[in-house]
């Protein structure tokens, strides 16, 4: 009797399908993080020059429906409305990676989610421990569980132009599973005032969505003006119910996003033809989500007084500044490093035979950029006012701005490595000495 001792290799090569789609993300991505990065400086300039209380002012400006519940800060529309549509899409991008992706085969989804995991639980562990004494810091817990895709991404393409693209679509599973692992959290543990009726209620409009959706993909993903016409109003009941509710509104965008059909449209009973309908929705919307919403909010969640040098030092010396720095720059790529090795260890993955472990650090302390998702869960866990909601934004804003530092010392040296070794491979193909192709 014979024992299979057949191992899997992980972060190879994968498909030129899922290596061109994930590069399209990247591109939009990339343009994204840019422009998140730049509205997040201006917030914070803007927040602690001469003209700070006009940026308040403008950030605090009440607009809305009182009788709906809906009179909101202009703040809270970009974080409870605009932030929906990057939910929406994390929803396309979740479903599609548990239905077509890499993720809908188990023992390929094995290592990236338990990654993830290990990324989230570990620098919520840092924090916890290192605010143990003060139960108001506590609440924090979950904010330096979350990646910043758009952001890391953005740091990515301009140091990895040669970095194999397994790492990329390796943190890009990261960042998504992540992204699933923050959306229930705040949907347990940051529900305000649960209101059953409403939530019941929200049901309604999403069937209604889901059902058009999936009775009529071909009419959506042939006119452009139909989801803005039938979808948005729809969904927008049901993000207000949701709202309603208690429940973060931003979570009905992930269920709406859940909603739409990934699979590929199929004709009249015939063969399938066209992408599905997930897919043109990510393509039409990404734009507006990487290049306008997730700005707008960045925008106006980023912008802390920190009152100089003094109130910088000040806040370093508040355990919750201080948990979410050693979270994100030490817990993350800690606890996405070790639950790889030990799954390489005890399982029967192996690390493809190209890579090696410090690229996965590498893409660990990549994964310890937190921006968009950390922001939201601070304002949840102390609310604008908060000193500890102040201390948290500068913190996250630093301890990003760190891990993308270290990410690009570590990825950079590693980017040169791999393209020494395309060249030499260039060489050899050509007949070029080895001497010959570094002159």
């Amino acid at each position: 009797m014979t024992r299979n001792n057949t191992t899997r290799t992980f972060l190879g090569r994968s498909s030129f399908a899922e290596v061109k789609r994930i590069g399209e993300i990247l591109r939009i991505e990339t343009v994204g993080g840019a422009l998140l990065v730049a509205a997040a400086i201006v917030a914070i300039i803007w927040a602690n020059s001469p003209w700070a209380d006009k940026y308040f002012a403008v950030r605090d400006i009440t607009l809305g429906i009182p009788a709906l519940h809906l009179e909101l800060t202009i703040g809270q529309w970009a974080s409870d409305g605009l932030l929906a549509i990057f939910f929406f899409l994390t929803g396309l991008e979740l479903k599609k990676e548990f239905v077509i992706g890499d993720l809908r085969t188990p023992a390929t989804a094995l290592v990236p989610v338990a990654a993830a995991f290990g990324g989230v639980a570990v620098p919520a562990i840092v924090f916890a421990m290192i605010n143990l004494a003060s139960p108001t810091g506590l609440q924090g817990w979950a904010i330096p569980t979350a990646t910043d895709i758009a952001f890391a991404v953005a740091v990515l393409a301009i140091l990895g132009s040669h970095l194999p693209s397994a790492l990329r679509i390796f943190l890009l599973t990261l960042a998504v599973v992540d992204d699933l692992i923050a959306i229930v959290i705040i949907a347990i543990f940051y529900a305000d005032g649960f209101t059953l009726t409403p939530l019941l209620l929200t049901l309604i409009p999403l069937a209604a969505y889901a059902t058009l959706t999936h009775v009529f993909p071909r009419f959506f993903g042939r006119n452009p003006w139909a989801p803005w016409v039938i979808l948005l109003p729809i969904g927008a009941v049901a993000w207000a119910l949701l709202h309603a509710s208690g429940v973060h509104a931003t979570i009905a965008g992930v269920a709406l996003g859940f909603a739409v059909p990934v699979r590929r449209m199929v004709k009249h009973g015939g063969p399938q033809s066209g992408p599905g309908l997930a897919e043109v929705l990510e393509h039409r919307l990404r734009p507006l989500s990487s290049g306008f919403a997730v700005p707008v909010f960045a925008f106006f969640a980023a912008g802390v007084a920190i009152g100089g040098p003094e109130g910088f030092v000040s806040a370093l010396t508040d355990p919750v500044m201080i948990g979410i720095l050693a979270g994100l720059v030490l817990g993350k790529p800690i606890g996405i490093t070790l639950t790889t090795w030990l799954l390489t260890r005890f399982t029967k993955a192996r690390l493809d035979s190209s890579l090696a472990w410090i690229d996965v650090i590498g893409v660990g302390m990549l994964a310890g950029i937190g921006f968009t998702v950390s922001l939201l869960v601070a304002e949840l866990s102390f609310g604008a006012d908060s000193p500890h909601g102040d201390h948290a934004k500068i913190a996250i804003f630093t301890a990003s701005v760190l891990a993308a530092l270290l990410a690009a010392v570590v990825l950079g040296a590693r980017n040169r490595h791999y393209r020494r070794i395309e060249s030499a491979q260039r060489g050899d193909e050509l007949g070029v000495p080895l001497d010959d192709q570094t002159t």
